[in-house]
């Protein structure tokens, strides 16, 4: 036979639970703040903020490295960056553009792609304005302009 206990016991015993009378049976905790904040929202891109005079992070030697071999490691590491919405933007930018890249604009995505993830979606969103690096950058203005997707593909991630 299964004994219960009376509420009284059941909320004294658990340390979340308030005293205040609620169902007898209650014993969720009380709702707290939502500790992963949505995209876009103010306290989202307060603590994904970089300070703004943090150094560009230093990219991976890779002397020997062919044309061929970075636009497949590119591609890949567009593809798994980490988080959803910064994979799906660069992974189908990159199918679309490595292809017609020369070398020095798939170094320049390289040096992009060390960036962190929320500070290129947050460029690329324009909801953050990029650092004197890369303010300039026509990589940066074509990625926006694939960002806005003004003919409104409907995109999936490209299989790797």
């Amino acid at each position: 036979m299964i004994r219960l206990l009376p509420a009284t016991k059941l909320l004294r015993a658990a340390p979340c639970f308030s005293t205040i009378p609620r169902r007898a049976l209650h014993v969720s905790c009380p709702r707290q703040a939502d500790p992963w904040p949505l995209p876009h929202t103010q306290s989202h891109m307060d603590s994904t903020t970089s300070p703004p005079d943090a150094p560009a992070p230093e990219p991976l030697a890779r002397p020997n490295e062919s044309v061929e071999k970075m636009r497949a490691r590119l591609l890949y590491q567009a593809r798994k960056r980490g988080t959803l919405e910064s994979d799906l933007l660069l992974s189908t930018f990159a199918k679309e553009r490595l292809g017609s890249m020369s070398e020095t604009e798939m170094k320049e995505f390289d040096k992009l792609m060390d960036e962190p993830d929320w500070d290129i979606y947050y460029w690329a969103t324009e909801k953050k304005a990029p650092p004197e690096r890369w303010a300039h950058s026509e990589l940066l203005n074509q990625l926006k302009v694939h960002v806005k997707n003004e003919g409104r593909v409907v995109r999936r991630m490209p299989d790797l």
